[in-house]
């Protein structure tokens, strides 16, 4: 079974973690219901260790059958910050960037998108990304780097479907429905630029 090197120990005290569990435990709660699904799997095989994984849009959390359900609560919060911090650590190179767009354009759009570059530019702070569809380009905003993959592949999606389509008619809208987190991932960007007190722009700063 896959195990995302996030671990602790569910003794008194967790071995690998920062400070106490029991500090924060309701904004670390609040914080775990507002994030993807979590599924906690219980394992009499597990005496002290916590672990948890990205498994697709879900997050697994590992725990001893043995905890409460207040521990259990506690450890969610835990391992949830602790994949939080490895996500923004996590940050594709262009090479990486390319190839991530050639699988999804395969996955999503029978591999009919095919980018002649993909890379990260600092000179976007309005808009998420942007596509040369003559050119075969597509760029993104770093500020996107450290957000969930989902995001980022949306709008990886999003530029793919300017080589394909130009606008945002409905033909274009039609191709970005084979993608199930589209709409999850247009609020999340709608919520980032709010906060930000930025325009609200889509993936490529067009209403």
């Amino acid at each position: 079974m896959p195990v995302d090197p996030s671990s602790g120990s569910a003794g008194d005290a967790p071995a690998h973690g920062t400070g106490d569990p029991q500090r924060g435990a309701a904004a670390h709660t609040a914080r775990a219901a507002a994030s993807s699904a979590v599924e906690v799997r219980r394992s009499t095989r597990r005496r002290r260790t916590v672990s948890a994984y990205r498994e697709g849009d879900r997050t697994i959390v590992l725990i001893p059958a043995r905890l409460s359900e207040a521990e259990e609560r506690r450890w969610v919060g835990v391992m949830l910050d602790k994949l939080a911090v490895q996500d923004k650590k996590r940050v594709l190179g262009d090479t990486e960037l390319e190839e991530r767009a050639l699988r999804l354009s395969a996955q999503y759009f029978e591999g009919r998108a095919r980018p002649v570059s993909v890379r990260w530019v600092t000179n976007q702070n309005t808009r998420w990304g942007s596509c040369t569809s003559a050119e075969g380009s597509i760029r993104l905003s770093h500020r996107l780097q450290g957000m969930p993959e989902y995001v980022v592949d949306y709008v990886l999606l999003h530029e793919l479907a300017h080589l394909l389509v130009s606008g945002h008619g409905p033909k274009f809208w039609r191709l970005l429905e084979a993608y199930p987190r589209t709409e999850r991932a247009r609020g999340y960007l709608e919520g980032v630029a709010a906060a930000e007190r930025l325009p609200r722009p889509s993936a490529d700063g067009e209403e």
